[in-house]
């Protein structure tokens, strides 16, 4: 399989957005991700769509956590209020670059802070999050370009002869998933290496992410009871954040809040998340892992998230949707995984064990 960009963006416009014709679409990347936004910009015209494309340079972002001023850092101007909600559709384009040395940790998540109320997750309802392949990408996965490509494209399910038929599997697998844990109340979470973490769910609601908004995705998700997290987690995927690697990151909870964070790797960079605001240190999400085609970390929190066979823990905002109110200009994403020696329990009920589900889960 070698990536395509345009068979991409044929997946974004008609899948994810489903441009239609008038609509205003905001394309947003990196130069370096030049090939897929040219293919997409021909694509949204073809839809009689609006295309609006936004390039950044490499490192754009962490020349603004080095040199903004105060004002700039914590407050967006009028004028780029305006602009976001102007919009009918949004997609942002990843690409994976290099670790910038000798950021200010919480400076960065000041500027993530101000620039919270133009999040397209909050003005608009039909937003994605994609990749493409880069260099940088294929190294911190520990692949050649050419793998990572493939990786990348066997994620999305570009290999597939209908892509849009693969995802509509996807989401009927995951419905059933859903169809059980929409009658639990209390998960807990275990490992052999020692999590013990219960929270419960009840009353919530659980989203199928097929692709819709994270492309690529595979996962169902909902918001725990803000007060409901106790005991400890130990999340063993190392992620990267704010081009930091962290790992080994252990979180504490009581009535559901964070009561104690460690790291082995990384550790100020967690510390300075948590003070991004009072909700940072509550959990907004719980989300379950079901891409199979997805079977190794690539230091990507939007393929790593989707492993089959994980779950993830979100601290910060949660998504109004599930029935969550927690409220964060943060949201981070930290993997467990369960495929060997892990658990998940509903309501005592075996619902998951060593990365697979049981059979009464998706029958």
């Amino acid at each position: 399989m070698t990536y395509d960009p345009d068979r991409h963006a044929t997946l974004l416009a008609d899948y994810c957005v489903t441009a239609q014709p008038g609509d205003r679409v905001l394309v947003s990347a990196s130069t370096l991700a030049l090939p897929l936004v040219e293919a997409l910009h021909r694509t949204l015209l073809q839809r009689g769509a609006r295309p609006v494309i936004r390039l950044s340079y490499p490192g754009q972002v962490e020349d603004v956590h080095r040199y903004a001023s105060d004002d700039v850092l914590d407050t967006l101007h009028p004028g780029d209020v305006d602009d976001a909600r102007a919009f009918d559709a949004s997609i942002r384009i990843l690409t994976p670059t290099p670790s910038a040395p000798g950021l200010d940790p919480q400076r960065a998540a000041r500027y993530r802070a101000g620039q919270a109320p133009i999040s397209p997750s909050r003005l608009h309802p039909r937003w994605n999050l994609t990749l493409y392949p880069t260099e940088e990408g294929a190294r911190a996965a520990g692949m050649t370009l050419a793998e990572y490509e493939d990786f990348v494209a066997k994620a999305m399910f570009l290999d597939a002869p209908n892509p849009v038929a693969r995802w509509g599997e996807v989401r009927a697998f995951q419905a059933r998933l859903i169809d059980r844990l929409s009658r639990a109340d209390e998960v807990r979470l275990t490992t052999a290496a020692g999590t013990d973490l219960r929270l419960s769910v009840k009353g919530r609601s659980w989203r199928n992410s097929d692709a819709k908004r994270n492309m690529p995705s595979g996962e169902v998700f909902t918001a725990p009871l803000e007060t409901s997290a106790n005991g400890t987690v130990t999340f063993d995927v190392p992620t990267l954040y704010e081009g930091v690697l962290v790992r080994d990151v252990t979180l504490t909870f009581r009535d559901g809040e964070v009561t104690d964070a460690t790291a082995s790797e990384g550790q100020d960079v967690l510390h300075a998340a948590l003070q991004t605001d009072r909700g940072a240190r509550f959990l907004g999400e719980l989300g379950i892992g079901t891409n199979a085609g997805i079977q190794q970390p690539s230091m990507n929190i939007l393929f790593d998230e989707k492993i089959g066979g994980t779950v993830h823990l979100a601290v910060g905002q949660a998504y109004p949707e599930n029935g969550g109110t927690n409220t964060s200009a943060l949201h981070w994403d930290m993997i467990l995984d369960l495929r060997q020696g892990g658990r998940m329990q509903l309501d005592g009920e075996d619902f998951q064990v060593d990365g697979q589900f049981v059979e009464s889960a998706v029958h």
